[in-house]
């Protein structure tokens, strides 16, 4: 079952005695394990009914026992499993599965791992209940993400903020959620959020970020970029420049595949890239400024300071010097 049709029938109170959440993107697990939380039961019930325990506390046989268990008042028993990767021997539970009362809704969440979907356990669960796997999101489909969340309160935002957003971000959904809720409380759902919102709200500069540095790249505006990183420099906390290099190398990557590919119509390239088709023209803007060549170097260059970052060879410069070198590098 995919994410979204978990969702829909809790939604529509559409139980599975047991549910194993797993896998390496905790905001997936713990979204459905919460709503499990907050719907199945009453709050009057929940007192009696409802039981949260931890992987490091318990053992099979803990959870076994709460789980056979009947619900004291209402139709169920909802047991929530937190931390369950800390359990040893969890594939001992196959030997209990079927035993579990329909009465009784049991939530596994085994997060940064996963239970091996060749083995019994997964098998047995998949059968009768809910075996979820939530997989890390790549950067680039980050941007999709935000609008298709934001959307669902029916809400909307420019491409250009989303991408400040996704860039600024990273892929960490926790974090990327807690800022569209501050966003959807400072904007009016009448209108579009865009990037003056995120700058006023969040915090990221509409003029000097990552999106900005590349399309200054890619027009090799030299005093653009360098205003950029001079901004990175000074707040670097904000922009380390490990994070810096390897969106740059995805820039770069990106010059490569337009180079590469015969079709270049807008919607072809911006299926290629992965990018929004309204960023398409600032990527055919530094295609044409750039050759194979130049990618090329600027793909090793970045290697360079990614090294460097990292203190290989320049332990006593800071952020703000490394930025400087590598654009000059990078535009001449």
């Amino acid at each position: 079952m995919t994410y979204e049709q978990i969702l829909s029938d809790i939604r529509n109170k559409v139980y599975y005695p047991i549910y194993v959440l797993m896998g390496e993107e905790p905001f997936f697990i713990d979204t459905i394990s919460d709503l499990l939380e907050e719907q199945v039961l009453d709050p009057a019930d929940r007192a009696f009914n409802q039981l949260v325990l931890y992987g490091r506390d318990v053992d099979v046989q803990t959870i076994v026992t709460q789980a056979r268990n009947y619900p004291m008042t209402g139709n169920y028993q909802v047991i929530i499993v937190k931390e369950a990767q800390d359990i040893k021997n969890i594939e001992d539970l196959e030997n209990y599965i079927e035993k579990i009362p329909d009465t009784t809704i049991l939530v596994i969440n085994y997060k940064y791992k996963k239970i091996d979907k060749r083995r019994a356990l997964a098998k047995k669960v998949d059968k009768r209940g809910v075996l979820f796997e939530s997989k890390k999101l790549y950067d680039n489909n980050i941007p999709g993400w935000i609008e298709k969340y934001l959307s669902q309160s029916n809400y909307s935002i420019t491409p250009k903020a989303c991408q400040m957003l996704a860039d600024f971000l990273g892929n960490d959904l926790h974090k990327v959620r807690n800022e569209l809720e501050k966003l959807m409380i400072a904007v009016p759902a009448s209108r579009r959020i865009n990037d003056e919102d995120v700058e006023r709200n969040i915090g990221i500069s509409k003029d000097f970020n990552i999106f900005e540095l590349q399309k200054a790249l890619g027009q090799r505006d030299v005093f653009k970029a360098n205003q950029t990183i001079d901004h990175f420099g000074a707040n670097s906390k904000d922009y380390p420049l490990l994070m810096t290099t390897i969106m740059l190398y995805g820039f770069y990557t990106k010059i490569l595949k337009i180079h590469s590919t015969r079709d270049k119509s807008r919607n072809n390239l911006a299926s290629l890239l992965g990018l929004n088709p309204f960023f398409v023209q600032d990527y055919q803007t530094a295609a044409a400024n750039f050759t194979i060549a130049d990618a090329v170097r600027g793909i090793s260059i970045l290697r360079e300071y990614d090294l460097k970052g990292k203190g290989y060879g320049s332990s006593d410069i800071g952020d703000a010097e490394l930025y400087k070198e590598m654009i000059f590098k990078l535009l001449h």
